[in-house]
């Protein structure tokens, strides 16, 4: 069985190659730079050097493949569209799963996809979702909550005790760990027992507002931290600041379409969409460490 994973060097591509390793496949790993990639996954697969921008590249690059799991990189370049970037990526993705029949793909895509347009970058994932279902293959859309990881970001903020975003303190959404995801990615990809299109939320364990957030990573990190809602113009200012260009700024600010009270979701929590991973336990091993490797600006909780 040939499976074809992208983006490897990130979260959930990592996740996934390395429990389909685990379960006896060699994945292909498509990686813009294979020099990144951990030693002891690119041992236990092939790895090949492809830009997900080269719509050649890529169709070489999944010949004779079985499977597919598509991860879209953000654009190396801050001033690019990121609509435009998924959409041009998601048609690379389509133009390989047609050419080479490839047998089934799963997409990462994200909660407020189903919207298809609205939502800042997330419009580019939807329009990916689009092209590959125009393919008439055998698909299935990711479509995820907030990622824990995001909160790795927020660490100079967090160090002074606040967790900031542009979202109402008490609006709760779901929000899960890259690695469950990678877990769901791989478990399909190994699965031959389904076929047509279809849609699976990735929810995480529950549903949390940015108070309980901030009140975790209290509990977890011996910091005190509140939250606090800023507004979309603070938000684009901040991205501004750290280098991001105008399109970007957009589409990241874009994105807070899913996260209003007027925003009901397509996808309802189930058995299929709860996993199982809390924000205290990735708290404790990953933000925790990450927060103490400088000294405390703010006193112990």
């Amino acid at each position: 069985m040939k499976i074809v994973v992208t983006t490897p060097t990130g979260n959930v591509g990592s996740r996934a190659a390395r429990v389909l390793i685990q379960a006896g496949v060699r994945p292909t790993l498509l990686a813009r730079h294979p020099a990144r990639l951990d030693r002891a996954l690119s041992e236990q697969a092939d790895v090949v050097e492809a830009d997900l921008s080269d719509a050649d590249a890529v169709v070489r690059a999944t010949r004779d493949a079985d499977a597919l799991l598509w991860v879209a990189p953000r654009a190396a370049d801050p001033s690019a569209d990121p609509v435009a970037w998924n959409a041009r990526l998601g048609a690379n993705a389509a133009r390989a799963v047609t050419e080479n029949r490839i047998g089934r793909t799963v997409f990462l895509s994200s909660i407020g996809a189903e919207m298809r347009s609205g939502a800042g970058e997330i419009d580019g994932l939807a329009r990916t979702e689009e092209l590959l279902d125009a393919t008439g293959a055998t698909v299935l859309h990711l479509r995820c909550g907030y990622f824990f990881t995001n909160l790795l970001g927020e660490l100079d903020s967090m160090r002074q005790g606040v967790l900031k975003a542009p979202m109402a303190v008490d609006y709760a959404q779901p929000w899960v760990d890259p690695r469950d995801i990678g877990e769901i990615a791989a478990a399909r990809l190994l699965s031959a027992v389904w076929s047509g299109r279809h849609v699976q939320a990735v929810h995480g364990p529950e549903d949390l507002t940015l108070s309980r957030v901030a009140e975790i990573i209290s509990e977890v990190t011996g910091y005190r931290v509140r939250a606090e809602t800023i507004s979309t113009d603070t938000f684009r200012d901040l991205l501004r600041s750290a280098g991001l260009g105008d399109k970007q700024v957009e589409g990241i600010a874009g994105m807070s379409a899913v996260t209003r009270a007027d925003f009901t979701a397509e996808d309802k929590r189930s058995i299929l969409t709860t996993t199982p991973t809390t924000l205290a336990a990735w708290a404790y091993v990953h933000l925790r460490p990450a927060l103490v490797s400088q000294a405390p600006l703010n006193a112990p909780a």
